[in-house]
């Protein structure tokens, strides 16, 4: 899934929208993909100036993205059908290592369980194999 189509299953938008590509997915069941981190990445100006590393809390939004793209595709909509899929939590968070400007956070999301509209997934991101964030991420879709 090339940006084109993300940008029609995610309603977010620059400097907001943080998954590049999508290059595995099996509705109902797990998706893959990826992040590419530049250095001229807004963020960067002030975490920090001297030392840039990714906010952890945009590497858990970078998998929060990916979840509800997988919720999208396994109930077939979008949210042009007037439905978004809104991070509702998460839990079990660990971050094992610093991401940095020139990285590729890939990202991967499993589905656990979904119930009234409330999905569950297993996720991680890795950078070159190595872990360097799992989490529990909760998505619930809403009509809007």
């Amino acid at each position: 899934m090339r940006i084109e189509e993300i940008m029609e299953h995610l309603p977010h938008r620059y400097p907001f929208l943080l998954v590049d590509r999508v290059t595995e997915i099996e509705k109902g069941k797990s998706i893959k993909g990826y992040k590419n981190v530049s250095i001229n990445e807004p963020f960067f100006q002030g975490h920090f100036p001297n030392k840039p590393i990714m906010p952890g809390v945009l590497i858990i939004e970078a998998l929060a993205q990916l979840s509800g793209i997988l919720g999208f595709v396994t109930v077939e909509r979008k949210p042009s059908d007037g439905v978004l899929q809104y991070l509702a939590g998460s839990s079990k968070v660990r971050f094992k290592r610093p991401v940095v400007p020139g990285d590729r956070l890939c990202l991967e999301a499993e589905y656990v369980s979904g119930k009234r509209g409330i999905w569950k997934f297993d996720c991680r991101a890795l950078v070159d194999g190595d872990v360097v964030c799992v989490a529990e991420i909760l998505t619930a879709e809403r009509e809007v």
